[in-house]
C-alpha cells in the first residue's frame, strides 16, 4: 500500500505498526477532527501515521469511501442477523427487566 497504511489478508486497513484502522482515521477526519486531535484519541498513534493516514485516504479516495460502505452493509448485515438469532433471548430479557422493574416499585 504506502509506509503509513496496510491492507490485511481479510481486506481490512490498519495504519501500519498498529491496530488502528484506517477507519478509525478516516471517519474522524471526516468528523472535522484534526490529525492532532486524532492522536489524542489513538495515543499510540503518531502525528506522522495521522497525517500518513488520512493522505492515504485522500488519494484512495474512491476506493476507500467504496470499502467503508461496504463495511457499513456487512455491519448492518450481521447485526440484523445477530438480532434474529437472539430474538427469543433479547424477548426474554425484555420480560424479565419489565418484572423487574414491577416489582421494585
Amino acid at each position: 500500500m504506502n509506509d503509513y497504511v496496510q491492507k490485511l489478508e481479510n481486506g481490512a486497513y490498519r495504519i501500519t505498526g498498529t491496530r488502528i484502522s484506517l477507519d478509525s482515521v478516516v471517519y474522524a477526519f471526516l468528523q472535522g477532527e484534526s490529525p492532532e486531535q486524532i492522536i489524542e484519541s489513538f495515543p499510540y498513534l503518531t502525528l506522522e501515521q495521522a497525517y500518513g493516514g488520512i493522505t492515504f485516504y485522500l488519494a484512495n479516495k474512491k476506493e476507500i469511501d467504496d470499502y467503508l460502505e461496504q463495511s457499513e452493509i456487512d455491519y448492518q448485515k450481521l447485526r440484523e442477523t445477530s438480532q434474529k438469532q437472539n430474538a427469543d433471548l433479547i424477548a426474554r430479557l425484555k420480560k424479565i427487566r419489565q418484572e423487574s422493574h414491577l416489582t421494585h416499585k
